[in-house]
C-alpha cells in the first residue's frame, strides 16, 4: 500500500508541476513579482498531494525567527521535499541551483524568469566569483537565497558533509544567515520511490548575525542544523506509527 500511495503521489506531483507550467505561462509576460504567486500556489499544491495521498503532514516551528528584508537560509538537505516545501516560507526567495536545471525545457524558463540563482559546479572559482554578484544583487532587493551548505541530499541521520562556500558568501554579504533543521529524510528518503506517512518537522533556528569569522561562523551553523535536525530525528520516533526508515537510523545521545 505504501509503493501504491507513494506512485500515485508521484504521477500526481509531475502532472500537477506540467500542467501548471503550461496552464500558467501568461505570467512570462507579466513583471516577476507580480507572477511570483504562482511558485508558492504550486508548494502548497503539492503538500496538499502529499497530505491526501501519502498522510504526510507538516508542523513548521520558529517562523518568529525569520528576519525582515534580505538574508540567507542555511537548510539542512535530506529530501526532495524541502526543494520545494520550504517555498510558501518566504515572501521573494531565489534557489541556489545547479545551473543544468536551465537547460530544462519549460522548467528551465521559470528558473529563469523567477531569477533563481544558477550556479556552474564544474568551474569552481568562477562559480563563486559569479555567485557572488548574483547573491548581492538579491540580498540588496531584499530577497531570501535559499540554499543547501551540503550541495547534495544526506542520508536522515547520515554523517553531515557541510561545504565551506556558504561561509564565504556570509562573509562578503555581510548579512545574517538563518539556520533551518528539519526531518524530511525519515518520510521521504533519498533515491527512494517510497513515502511514508507521519509529520515532517521543519524548525527554523536564529539568524546568525554578521561579524563572525567564517571558521566560527560554520562551526556555529553546522552544531545548529545538525543539533536540531537530529533532535527531530528522535521525536519522529515517538509518533503512533513511526516511519520505518528509523529503524536503519542509530538513535543519538543528545
Amino acid at each position: 500500500m505504501v509503493l501504491l500511495r507513494s506512485l500515485v503521489f508521484h504521477a500526481l506531483f509531475y502532472s500537477l508541476t506540467l500542467l501548471m507550467m503550461v496552464v500558467v505561462s501568461p505570467v512570462f509576460l507579466l513583471p516577476r513579482r507580480w507572477g511570483w504567486w504562482v511558485v508558492p500556489t504550486w508548494s502548497h499544491l503539492c503538500l496538499l498531494l502529499l497530505r491526501v495521498t501519502v498522510g504526510l503532514k507538516v508542523e513548521v516551528r520558529g517562523r518568529e525567527n525569520i528576519p525582515q528584508g534580505g538574508f540567507i537560509v542555511a537548510s539542512k538537505h535530506q529530501s526532495v521535499w524541502e526543494t520545494f516545501a520550504l517555498i510558501r516560507e518566504f515572501p521573494d526567495p531565489t534557489y541556489i541551483l545547479k545551473r543544468e536545471l536551465r537547460w530544462i525545457p519549460i522548467f528551465g524558463w521559470y528558473t529563469a524568469k523567477f531569477r533563481q540563482i544558477p550556479i556552474n559546479r564544474g568551474k569552481r572559482a568562477a562559480a563563486l566569483a559569479a555567485l557572488l554578484i548574483s547573491a548581492k544583487e538579491a540580498i540588496s532587493e531584499g530577497r531570501q537565497i535559499l540554499m543547501f551548505p551540503e550541495g547534495t541530499r544526506r542520508p536522515a541521520g547520515g554523517e553531515p558533509s557541510y561545504k565551506f562556500g556558504i561561509a564565504h558568501l556570509y562573509r562578503d554579504l555581510k548579512c545574517q544567515v538563518l539556520p533551518v533543521a528539519l526531518n524530511a529524510g525519515v518520510y521521504w528518503p533519498r533515491k527512494s520511490l517510497r513515502l511514508y506517512p507521519g509529520t515532517v518537522i521543519v524548525e527554523i533556528l536564529p539568524p546568525i548575525q554578521p561579524g563572525l569569522a567564517t571558521n566560527v561562523f560554520h562551526e556555529t551553523m553546522v552544531n545548529m542544523i545538525e543539533t536540531v535536525s537530529d533532535a527531530l530525528i528522535e521525536e519522529a520516533r515517538k509518533e503512533p506509527s513511526p516511519s520505518p526508515v528509523l529503524d536503519r537510523i542509530p538513535r543519538k545521545s543528545l
